[in-house]
């Protein structure tokens, strides 16, 4: 699905009105109709009876407004509408809209002063129509007020396109904002709905099919998606009826030091738990027996270590490129340490490399020096830097990279010809022509040591069960912040760590029908 900014829907919008015909009051009909079916269903199916206070702006926004108002009370709601201005300022399709709820004579007020603001107690829905997606700046006044007003009440609140105060391109929020308990948003997701803070204040999200064709979207070329349910489902492999061990893919996970088999042994786990049909763990020799009394399904491969200090030697790179000879992918980096054999291993590895593979933490930091051997890979590739990470690669601030992981996912996935997944809230994947792609699951518990070698070992075995390099690093970001998002209903954020994870994904796995 396309996510897009304020500005691009407004296109949207206009090449549907201007250029296709399509009559600006039939989308806001749709939309209308479509939040107050949304509504219907937040507050139980049915809204006879009910109280739903609907506050609006003088806009496209509070035109939508009153279109939810009428099918509300079409449906025997006892509904009232509150209008931030005079109704005589209203024009075009909000005005007409307007006209409709005054022939059926639905309270309406004008809130001029504080003393019309209503009493919010024992109301059943309250529907916040006041500003829209093209909102920018700090809500002040009597609006303000009501707003407070609105998110001290113990009411569900529903948002129109989006929960008046945040921008809807950069997340911000300034000042008052609703904090929705759920929000309908028009034709297609907004960037700013996925970014903090603004994330905190949409509650659920529903997207309304408004009527759009969807020629014109795809004509709008937008390189911004959103990874869904759809996308996941229609990619992931499923297992034949004759499969076999040999069939569903053989992963090498070359990983681990001294102080951190956790590491491998978390990202081998993980990708077992993800569907491949062999796991071997390269692990330096003297871990081996740790991993082995930690492992039971993965095969383990002791490799040279220097001086059982348990870390890759130098010297063990021939039988190290020997082990990818029969793989059909590999992952490298979790917790493999900084020793300079090590890295210089790495450095030498990756050019020879033939299979895809993914490259993830102290892999990525072995190239500190030559992050061009990026870029000199045959292989297809995925790299999963955080911000920190990948800041040593491109010579940019860290802050500056979280505030703008889309732009420097991109960047780097055209710089380094591979595939970034960039780790944050959100993490962003960008692939080398331009497509760039938001997960929009997971949660702050993931935000513990060891959550990324789970990613690491998930997008491993997608890779060798055959997805290509976005498609494995879309799905795996999607599957781990699913499971987590599971794990964390038992356990709550803080409580979360992440053999959790591990241990929900075959219930992620089976929510979508694998």
């Amino acid at each position: 699905m396309k996510l897009v900014t304020a500005k691009q829907m407004q296109g949207i919008d206009s090449a549907a009105i201007d250029g296709r015909g399509i009559p600006g009051i039939d989308l806001m009909e749709a939309a209308g109709l479509g939040t107050a079916e949304f509504g219907r269903e937040m507050i139980g199916g049915s809204v006879n009876g009910d109280r739903i206070l609907i506050f609006c702006g003088k806009g496209n926004n509070g035109g939508d407004g009153f279109v939810v108002g009428r099918y509300l009370h079409e449906w025997g709601a006892a509904v009232e509408i509150y209008l931030f201005g005079k109704s005589a300022e209203l024009k075009g399709d909000a005005r007409e809209n307007y006209l409709r709820i005054k022939e059926l004579k639905i309270s309406f007020t004008e809130i001029l002063d504080e003393a019309r603001i209503p009493e919010m107690d024992g109301a059943d829905l309250i529907v916040d129509a006041i500003f829209g997606t093209g909102f920018r700046g700090e809500i002040r006044g009597i609006i303000a007020t009501c707003v407070d007003r609105i998110n001290s009440s113990d009411v569900p609140i529903l948002a129109i396109d989006a929960p008046s105060g945040i921008d809807c391109d950069t997340g911000e929020v300034s000042g008052a904002c609703i904090f929705a308990t759920g929000t309908a948003t028009m034709a297609l997701p907004k960037l700013g709905q996925f970014l903090y803070p603004a994330r905190e204040h949409v509650g659920d999200l529903k997207i309304i099919d408004i009527g759009i064709p969807e020629d014109i979207i795809e004509s709008a070329a937008i390189s911004l998606n959103l990874i869904d349910e759809a996308y996941v489902q229609n990619r992931l492999p499923r297992r034949a009826p004759t499969a076999h061990k040999g069939s569903c893919g053989k992963l090498l996970v070359l990983a681990g030091a001294r102080g951190f088999t956790g590491a491998a042994c978390m990202a081998a786990e993980s990708s077992i738990r993800s569907g491949v049909g062999l796991c071997y763990l390269g692990i330096p020799a003297s871990l081996n027996d740790i991993c082995e009394m930690k492992l039971s399904e993965v095969i383990t491969r002791p490799l040279p270590d220097v001086k059982r200090k348990g870390c890759f030697a130098l010297r063990g790179l021939g039988e190290i490129r020997k082990e990818f000879e029969a793989m059909d992918a590999a992952a490298i980096g979790p917790g493999i340490g900084q020793h300079h054999e090590t890295k210089e291993m790495i450095n030498r590895l990756l050019p020879g490399i033939r299979i895809p593979f993914v490259l993830d933490a102290d892999g990525l930091n072995a190239l500190q020096e030559s992050p061009e051997r990026l870029a000199e890979c045959d292989a297809p590739l995925v790299i999963t830097p955080h911000p920190g990470e990948l800041s040593r690669l491109m010579e940019a601030e860290i802050p500056v990279i979280a505030m703008h992981r889309d732009v420097f996912a991109r960047e780097a996935a055209s710089k380094f010809d591979c595939t970034v997944l960039l780790k944050g809230a959100p993490t962003f994947i960008s692939d080398p022509s331009g497509e760039v792609y938001l997960n929009p699951t997971g949660n702050a518990g993931m935000a513990t040591g060891g959550s990324g070698d789970i990613l690491t070992g998930i997008i491993g075995a997608f890779l060798a069960q055959g997805l290509n390099p976005t498609e494995a690093a879309c799905c795996g970001a999607y599957m781990h912040g699913f499971a987590a998002d599971i794990a964390v209903e038992d356990t709550g954020e803080t409580g979360l760590i992440p053999t959790d994870i591990i241990a929900c994904l075959p219930s992620a796995f089976r929510t979508l029908g694998f």
